[in-house]
């Protein structure tokens, strides 16, 4: 069970922190949105890591349990708490912006799928090439790296397709309406096809890291 609440709270401060840095911020604030996002993520993935492993993203769940370091008993048991997590988080952002308004965007799916499966796929493959492999056992910096390729991303495409690379961000993202639950399958069809990839490319790579 405390895994599992591991999983919601550090979900919950992940999208709670996308909600309250993007709707109704312009200027310098909401231009530095990814880096308090980013920074959010590396932090709870310390606080939790020890528990859950931090995985506060049903795609990096999916690549994990692929990986072999999650079994496939407990990867739903994750993605339902993730996916509450970020419902929650989305409720109260709600209820804190009051009278706000959210700008939903419509990406182009094409390049918006294009753009979340490459970094989703980053991202993944950065948690299992840091988080689990033998080869980085007892790096303290793995956090940080997981952070900053969530920030990078977003800078990078951001524009693109709104750089969720996490389906429970995506559902926390419809909610608080910045984007339209129509376009929703455009994330989840990206983001679980890059996990697939990331964690078939790292059992390629790693062929003796059972």
């Amino acid at each position: 069970m405390r895994k599992y609440l591991v999983e919601f709270i550090g979900t919950f401060f992940l999208v709670f922190t996308i909600g309250q840095t993007v709707i109704g911020t312009s200027g310098p604030a909401a231009a530095l949105a990814p880096l308090a996002i980013g920074s959010a993520l590396m932090v709870m993935i310390y606080a939790g890591g020890h528990i859950s492993g931090g995985h506060y993203n049903p795609a990096v769940t999916l690549a994990v349990t692929i990986r072999g370091k999650c079994s496939w008993l407990d990867a739903p048991i994750y993605m339902v708490a993730q996916v509450l997590g970020a419902l929650g988080a989305g409720a109260v952002v709600l209820y804190l912006k009051g009278d706000v308004q959210a700008h939903p965007m419509n990406p182009d799916r094409y390049p918006a799928i294009i753009a979340e499966a490459l970094f989703t796929f980053a991202l993944c493959y950065v948690v299992l090439n840091t988080a689990t492999a033998k080869a980085t056992a007892g790096n303290s910096n793995y956090g940080l790296a997981i952070g900053f390729t969530v920030l990078t991303g977003a800078f990078a495409v951001g524009s693109i397709s709104g750089g969720a690379f996490n389906p429970a961000v995506a559902v926390g993202i419809t909610l608080m309406n910045l984007s339209w639950l129509k376009n929703i399958w455009i994330y989840l069809v990206s983001e679980f096809g890059a996990a697939i990839l990331a964690g078939l490319a790292f059992r390629l790579l790693n062929p003796d890291d059972k």
